[in-house]
């Protein structure tokens, strides 16, 4: 039994190996060669994750530069607004003017020469307020001359009346006399017709002499020119000495207006919006609104209408936009810009 287990531990001996004095093999080893694979797999993750933004921006930057701009862009007319990025953006930026819904030069309604002009440029007027005055000589003549008509009208018409009832009692003594001929009855009777004939004619002819006297006296008024509303003075356009006519007669001498008045209580804002973005533009639409003089001052503003015509020629359509502030810096004709949210 004992010589049998020696055997087998020989024979185990035997197949053991002796690492001590195993060669080294040549080259690397395994676990050598596996470091060095996941450094460079590392190092090249590192590398890729540094280029990576690197070669986006020189794309994105290739793509902008490459670019061509927009031709819409390019053009001055075209009011193209960003787009709305939240509910206080502006849809659309356009320009225009203020404008006057009231604004009147006015005139005289005859032809005559101009005695006196009483307002100035900047001066405040109140309706029915007298402007200037009209040589009224003449007019005063004519208006005098139906006055007297006026008078012997109704003297006439008095002496008829009296005419009148003389033959009413001439045909009623013939009526109640029982010895009055029938020629004398009718005698009565027609003079009786005929003085009820004359005393009409005479309160007609009174009639017309009184709207005669009337016009006249319209006629007298009218050499007055008056304030047709309450505003402000812009242009005086006639001087004591000249000719006003309600149209153009007499060449450079003759004026057809007396003065130029703007009711600023009517001022609104006129823009011409591009009709490629009308859309964007609707009725009470809130806008905001800065003079060209005032570039700071922000205005309160909306839409009244959209006139429903285009402009051929300019390719726009006109929008008339409320002024919700009243203020003395705003004058009609300023530039503005505005802005619709």
């Amino acid at each position: 039994m004992n010589s049998t287990n020696k055997n087998t531990t020989e024979l185990l001996s035997k197949l053991s190996i002796d690492r001590s004095k195993t060669p080294e093999a040549n080259g690397l080893s395994t676990t050598k060669v596996t470091i060095l694979v996941l450094t460079a797999a590392l190092a090249g993750a590192g590398v890729s994750y540094l280029l990576t933004p690197q070669t986006i921006n020189s794309s994105s930057n290739l793509t902008s530069a490459n670019s061509t701009p927009s031709p819409i862009a390019n053009k001055p007319d075209l009011q193209a607004a960003p787009k709305p990025t939240s509910n206080n953006s502006a849809v659309l930026n356009a320009s225009g003017y203020i404008t006057a819904r009231r604004m009147a030069t006015v005139s005289a309604e005859v032809m005559g020469l101009i005695k006196s002009v009483e307002v100035e440029e900047g001066m405040d007027v109140q309706e029915n307020q007298i402007l200037a005055r009209l040589d009224d000589t003449l007019a005063k003549v004519s208006l005098q001359q139906a006055q007297a008509q006026t008078q012997s009208a109704l003297a006439r018409v008095d002496s008829l009346s009296a005419s009148l009832e003389e033959a009413q009692r001439q045909y009623r003594r013939a009526q109640e006399n029982k010895y009055s001929s029938e020629v004398e009855k009718t005698q009565a009777v027609t003079n009786l017709a005929t003085a009820k004939a004359n005393f009409a004619g005479a309160n007609s002819d009174l009639a017309a002499i009184r709207f005669e006297t009337q016009r006249r006296t319209e006629l007298v008024d009218d050499h007055i020119i008056r304030a047709p509303f309450n505003g402000v003075v812009t242009v005086k356009n006639a001087q004591p000495g000249e000719i006003v006519a309600p149209s153009s007669a007499g060449g450079g001498f003759t004026r057809t207006g007396i003065c130029t008045i703007v009711d600023m209580t009517s001022l609104e804002i006129e823009v011409d919006v591009n009709e490629a973005f009308i859309g964007r533009v609707s009725p009470q639409q809130v806008v905001k609104a800065q003079l060209d003089a005032y570039p700071d001052w922000e205005i309160p503003a909306s839409v009244i209408a959209i006139i429903p015509t285009a402009d051929r020629g300019k390719a726009t359509v006109r929008v008339r936009i409320q002024i919700d502030t009243t203020d003395e810096r705003i004058l009609p004709d300023m530039g503005v810009k505005v802005a619709f949210y």
